[in-house]
Protein backbone atom coordinates (compact mmCIF):
# COMPACT_ATOMS: atom_id res chain seq x y z
CA UNK A 1 0.00 0.00 0.00
CA UNK A 2 2.75 2.36 -0.74
CA UNK A 3 -0.14 4.62 -2.76
CA UNK A 4 -1.36 5.65 -0.04
CA UNK A 5 -0.79 8.16 3.69
CA UNK A 6 -1.15 6.57 7.01
CA UNK A 7 -2.27 8.82 9.89
CA UNK A 8 -2.17 7.20 13.52
CA UNK A 9 -4.43 9.21 15.89
CA UNK A 10 -4.56 8.86 19.45
CA UNK A 11 -7.85 9.59 21.96
CA UNK A 12 -9.74 8.92 18.36
CA UNK A 13 -13.11 7.83 20.39
CA UNK A 14 -15.19 10.65 20.83
CA UNK A 15 -14.52 14.97 20.55
CA UNK A 16 -11.84 16.52 19.31
CA UNK A 17 -9.98 12.89 18.32
CA UNK A 18 -13.34 11.54 16.68
CA UNK A 19 -13.53 14.51 14.18
CA UNK A 20 -9.23 14.92 13.39
CA UNK A 21 -10.10 11.16 12.09
CA UNK A 22 -13.00 12.19 10.26
CA UNK A 23 -11.10 14.94 8.13
CA UNK A 24 -8.08 13.29 7.77
CA UNK A 25 -10.29 10.56 6.36
CA UNK A 26 -11.75 12.90 4.05
CA UNK A 27 -8.35 14.24 3.24
CA UNK A 28 -7.30 11.22 1.62
CA UNK A 29 -5.80 9.42 4.65
CA UNK A 30 -5.78 5.79 6.00
CA UNK A 31 -6.05 5.38 9.76
CA UNK A 32 -4.94 3.82 12.51
CA UNK A 33 -7.20 5.12 15.43
CA UNK A 34 -6.02 4.17 19.08
CA UNK A 35 -8.09 4.71 21.97
CA UNK A 36 -8.34 2.90 25.47
CA UNK A 37 -12.11 2.89 25.02
CA UNK A 38 -13.78 1.09 22.07
CA UNK A 39 -13.78 3.18 19.19
CA UNK A 40 -17.04 2.87 16.30
CA UNK A 41 -17.18 0.93 13.66
CA UNK A 42 -14.10 3.09 11.43
CA UNK A 43 -12.62 2.03 8.34
CA UNK A 44 -8.56 1.54 9.21
CA UNK A 45 -6.92 0.08 11.96
CA UNK A 46 -8.47 0.23 15.45
CA UNK A 47 -6.21 -0.41 18.73
CA UNK A 48 -7.90 -0.47 22.32
CA UNK A 49 -4.83 0.42 24.54
CA UNK A 50 -3.41 2.97 26.98
CA UNK A 51 -0.64 5.74 25.82
CA UNK A 52 1.28 5.41 28.90
CA UNK A 53 2.14 1.76 28.31
CA UNK A 54 5.42 1.11 26.61
CA UNK A 55 3.96 -2.34 25.60
CA UNK A 56 0.61 -0.74 23.94
CA UNK A 57 2.46 1.86 22.13
CA UNK A 58 4.97 -0.72 21.06
CA UNK A 59 2.35 -3.32 20.12
CA UNK A 60 0.17 0.10 18.40
CA UNK A 61 3.22 0.58 16.17
CA UNK A 62 3.99 -3.00 15.20
CA UNK A 63 0.14 -3.39 13.93
CA UNK A 64 0.76 -0.33 11.34
CA UNK A 65 3.80 -1.65 10.08
CA UNK A 66 2.32 -5.40 9.47
CA UNK A 67 -1.36 -3.65 8.22
CA UNK A 68 0.34 -0.31 6.55
CA UNK A 69 4.12 -0.40 5.94
CA UNK A 70 4.14 3.39 6.45
CA UNK A 71 3.30 6.19 8.96
CA UNK A 72 2.92 9.45 7.70
CA UNK A 73 1.46 11.33 10.55
CA UNK A 74 0.83 11.24 14.03
CA UNK A 75 -1.50 12.80 15.99
CA UNK A 76 -1.15 12.72 19.49
CA UNK A 77 -5.10 13.96 20.81
CA UNK A 78 -5.15 12.03 23.90
CA UNK A 79 -5.42 13.89 27.34
CA UNK A 80 -7.37 14.25 30.36
CA UNK A 81 -8.01 17.44 32.41
CA UNK A 82 -7.78 17.84 35.77
CA UNK A 83 -9.04 20.87 37.68
CA UNK A 84 -7.84 21.25 41.24
CA UNK A 85 -6.02 23.83 43.69
CA UNK A 86 -2.23 23.08 43.51
CA UNK A 87 -2.38 22.76 47.25
CA UNK A 88 -4.92 20.06 47.35
CA UNK A 89 -3.56 17.82 44.14
CA UNK A 90 -3.16 14.66 45.37
CA UNK A 91 0.24 13.31 43.82
CA UNK A 92 -1.07 10.06 42.20
CA UNK A 93 -3.26 12.21 40.13
CA UNK A 94 -0.65 14.57 39.44
CA UNK A 95 1.46 11.94 37.88
CA UNK A 96 -1.98 10.31 35.93
CA UNK A 97 -2.11 13.94 34.67
CA UNK A 98 1.64 13.69 33.45
CA UNK A 99 1.96 10.56 32.08
CA UNK A 100 -1.44 10.52 29.86
CA UNK A 101 -0.93 14.17 28.19
CA UNK A 102 2.90 14.17 28.16
CA UNK A 103 4.68 11.06 28.68
CA UNK A 104 2.34 8.87 26.09
CA UNK A 105 2.88 11.94 23.17
CA UNK A 106 6.41 10.79 23.60
CA UNK A 107 6.11 7.11 23.94
CA UNK A 108 4.17 7.62 20.64
CA UNK A 109 6.41 9.65 19.11
CA UNK A 110 9.43 7.74 19.83
CA UNK A 111 8.14 4.72 18.59
CA UNK A 112 6.35 5.72 15.24
CA UNK A 113 8.88 8.60 14.78
CA UNK A 114 11.43 5.70 14.43
CA UNK A 115 9.43 4.57 11.44
CA UNK A 116 9.16 8.16 9.99
CA UNK A 117 12.97 9.03 10.67
CA UNK A 118 13.82 5.33 9.08
CA UNK A 119 11.74 6.57 5.78
CA UNK A 120 13.15 10.40 6.15
CA UNK A 121 9.32 11.99 6.15
CA UNK A 122 6.92 12.53 8.57
CA UNK A 123 4.42 14.68 10.77
CA UNK A 124 3.94 14.99 14.38
CA UNK A 125 0.98 17.22 15.39
CA UNK A 126 0.51 17.23 19.18
CA UNK A 127 -3.12 18.35 20.87
CA UNK A 128 -1.60 20.91 23.40
CA UNK A 129 -3.91 23.82 24.36
CA UNK A 130 -3.40 27.10 25.23
CA UNK A 131 -3.34 25.96 29.10
CA UNK A 132 0.52 25.31 27.83
CA UNK A 133 0.91 28.93 26.92
CA UNK A 134 0.46 30.91 30.42
CA UNK A 135 -1.08 29.96 33.56
CA UNK A 136 -4.54 29.06 34.39
CA UNK A 137 -5.46 28.71 38.09
CA UNK A 138 -6.64 25.76 39.37
CA UNK A 139 -4.74 23.25 37.12
CA UNK A 140 -1.04 22.94 37.99
CA UNK A 141 -0.61 19.28 36.64
CA UNK A 142 -2.80 20.17 33.30
CA UNK A 143 -1.04 23.03 32.43
CA UNK A 144 2.41 21.55 33.19
CA UNK A 145 1.77 18.52 31.60
CA UNK A 146 0.61 20.88 28.31
CA UNK A 147 3.89 23.34 28.93
CA UNK A 148 5.76 20.39 28.78
CA UNK A 149 4.00 18.91 25.02
CA UNK A 150 5.01 22.47 23.42
CA UNK A 151 8.24 22.00 24.90
CA UNK A 152 8.46 18.06 23.65
CA UNK A 153 7.40 19.80 20.19
CA UNK A 154 9.81 22.42 19.64
CA UNK A 155 12.51 19.94 21.05
CA UNK A 156 11.86 17.12 18.73
CA UNK A 157 11.20 19.97 15.86
CA UNK A 158 14.62 20.97 16.42
CA UNK A 159 16.16 17.08 16.43
CA UNK A 160 14.13 15.48 13.48
CA UNK A 161 13.63 18.09 11.23
CA UNK A 162 16.77 17.74 9.41
CA UNK A 163 15.92 13.90 9.21
CA UNK A 164 12.25 15.14 7.45
CA UNK A 165 10.07 14.51 10.26
CA UNK A 166 8.11 17.91 11.02
CA UNK A 167 6.91 18.48 14.73
CA UNK A 168 3.93 21.15 15.23
CA UNK A 169 1.48 21.69 17.98
CA UNK A 170 -1.99 22.88 18.14
CA UNK A 171 -3.12 24.77 21.00
CA UNK A 172 -7.07 24.88 21.39
CA UNK A 173 -8.88 27.08 23.70
CA UNK A 174 -12.21 26.14 25.19
CA UNK A 175 -13.45 23.11 23.05
CA UNK A 176 -16.92 22.05 23.22
CA UNK A 177 -16.61 18.27 23.90
CA UNK A 178 -17.36 15.49 26.63
CA UNK A 179 -14.26 16.83 28.42
CA UNK A 180 -15.69 20.41 28.77
CA UNK A 181 -19.21 19.20 29.53
CA UNK A 182 -17.44 17.44 32.51
CA UNK A 183 -16.22 20.52 33.80
CA UNK A 184 -19.04 21.73 33.53
CA UNK A 185 -20.89 19.69 35.46
CA UNK A 186 -18.37 20.01 38.57
CA UNK A 187 -19.24 24.16 38.49
CA UNK A 188 -15.78 24.70 37.56
CA UNK A 189 -17.06 27.69 35.15
CA UNK A 190 -19.99 28.46 32.67
CA UNK A 191 -20.29 29.45 28.95
CA UNK A 192 -20.04 33.12 29.39
CA UNK A 193 -16.70 32.67 31.42
CA UNK A 194 -15.32 31.49 28.27
CA UNK A 195 -17.42 33.29 25.37
CA UNK A 196 -16.92 36.68 27.15
CA UNK A 197 -13.31 36.50 27.37
CA UNK A 198 -12.92 35.01 23.65
CA UNK A 199 -12.47 37.85 20.91
CA UNK A 200 -14.66 35.73 18.27
CA UNK A 201 -16.91 35.08 21.17
CA UNK A 202 -17.68 31.71 21.17
CA UNK A 203 -16.27 28.43 22.18
CA UNK A 204 -13.77 26.34 19.54
CA UNK A 205 -15.76 23.42 17.98
CA UNK A 206 -13.84 19.99 17.02
CA UNK A 207 -14.20 21.06 13.39
CA UNK A 208 -11.73 23.94 14.04
CA UNK A 209 -9.19 22.23 15.75
CA UNK A 210 -8.86 19.16 13.28
CA UNK A 211 -8.55 21.42 10.02
CA UNK A 212 -5.76 22.79 11.66
CA UNK A 213 -4.59 19.50 12.39
CA UNK A 214 -5.00 18.52 8.69
CA UNK A 215 -3.04 21.69 7.21
CA UNK A 216 -0.21 20.67 9.87
CA UNK A 217 -0.59 17.25 8.34
CA UNK A 218 0.08 17.69 4.80
CA UNK A 219 3.23 18.48 3.40
CA UNK A 220 2.13 20.43 0.47
CA UNK A 221 0.29 23.13 2.45
CA UNK A 222 2.72 23.14 5.67
CA UNK A 223 6.01 22.19 4.56
CA UNK A 224 8.17 24.63 5.87
CA UNK A 225 6.02 24.51 9.58
CA UNK A 226 7.92 23.21 11.84
CA UNK A 227 8.14 23.72 15.70
CA UNK A 228 5.28 26.03 15.87
CA UNK A 229 2.84 25.89 18.84
CA UNK A 230 -0.38 26.81 16.45
CA UNK A 231 -3.23 28.63 18.76
CA UNK A 232 -6.49 27.88 18.06
CA UNK A 233 -8.44 29.90 20.48
CA UNK A 234 -10.27 32.34 18.75
CA UNK A 235 -8.02 34.81 20.22
CA UNK A 236 -7.68 34.02 23.78
CA UNK A 237 -3.96 34.36 23.91
CA UNK A 238 -3.67 37.36 21.76
CA UNK A 239 -6.20 39.53 24.07
CA UNK A 240 -4.72 41.55 27.11
CA UNK A 241 -7.69 43.77 27.74
CA UNK A 242 -9.64 43.90 31.02
CA UNK A 243 -13.04 42.66 30.96
CA UNK A 244 -15.32 45.51 30.73
CA UNK A 245 -12.77 46.68 27.07
CA UNK A 246 -13.13 43.52 26.27
CA UNK A 247 -16.89 43.28 26.07
CA UNK A 248 -17.01 47.46 25.24
CA UNK A 249 -14.89 46.95 22.05
CA UNK A 250 -16.94 43.72 20.65
CA UNK A 251 -20.22 45.84 20.92
CA UNK A 252 -19.07 49.07 19.05
CA UNK A 253 -20.78 50.79 16.39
Amino acid sequence: MTDVRVAAITGAAQGIGERIAEVLREEGFELALFDRQPMKEQEGLTFTGDVTSETDVAAFAGAISERYGRIDVLVNNAGIACISPAEETPLTLWRQVIDVNLTGPFLLSQALGRQMLAAGQGSIVNIASVAGLFGVADRAAYNASKHGLIGLTRTLAAEWGGRGVRVNAVCPGWVKTPMDDASQDEGAYGDDDITDHVPLGRFAAPDDVAQAVAFLADARRSGFVNGTALSVDGGWAADGSWQSLRLGARHRI
